[in-house]
């Protein structure tokens, strides 16, 4: 009996699959060489879009409460600052090549998007904060490459990718999480 056992549970282990854990995709910067200090960068105020999620998985935007439904369409209005307001990042130029071309294209490449929570918020809220800011990224790029190239930036040459990826670089900014209030 115990030998048969064992093959059973030898089959089962053999036969069945895992599951396999799902992240999220970043890459984090090179860590600096042991000799080199920090640099100390400043940043405008101008070009940080602060977003805050407290324990209670309230969303705070800019100092303004929104629904994580509009967190979207903000982050693009941020990102893109297409009327070049003062509010919003400076929108400055850059060279990019685009099939063997330098252009300069107009864009906003110093902004980042600032993501605080608290330690209380819930990893569902996290997710679905962090799916909106991507998926702010991916709309804006889609958009510039069906106006640019007339295709969807998924059906790009990764050389045409890269040089969108150049135009609306993907900066968020994840700070430690704090306690904001809410739950005690």
């Amino acid at each position: 009996m115990a030998d048969i056992a064992f093959l059973l549970l030898i089959f089962f282990l053999v036969t069945t699959t895992m599951s396999v854990d799902k992240g999220l995709s970043r890459r984090l910067p090179p860590p600096l060489p042991p000799n080199m200090e920090k640099p100390d960068t400043d940043v405008k105020k101008r070009n940080i879009f602060i977003v805050l999620v407290n324990s209670n998985n309230q969303l705070l935007v800019q100092g303004e409460a929104l629904d994580v439904k509009q967190l979207r369409e903000k982050a693009k209005e941020f990102i893109k600052n297409e009327a070049a307001d003062a509010s919003l990042p400076e929108v400055l130029p850059i060279e990019v090549e685009i099939d063997g071309v330098t252009e300069q294209v107009m864009t906003t490449k110093n902004h980042i998007i600032s993501l605080q929570n608290d330690r209380g918020t819930q990893y569902q809220r996290y997710i679905e904060v962090q799916n909106e800011l991507v998926a702010a990224y991916n709309e804006l790029r889609d958009e510039y490459s069906k106006g640019r190239f007339g295709m969807s930036y998924a059906e790009l040459s990764e050389d045409r990718q890269k040089a969108v990826q150049k135009i609306y670089p993907q900066k968020i900014s994840e700070a430690e999480p704090k306690n904001y209030g809410g739950k005690k």
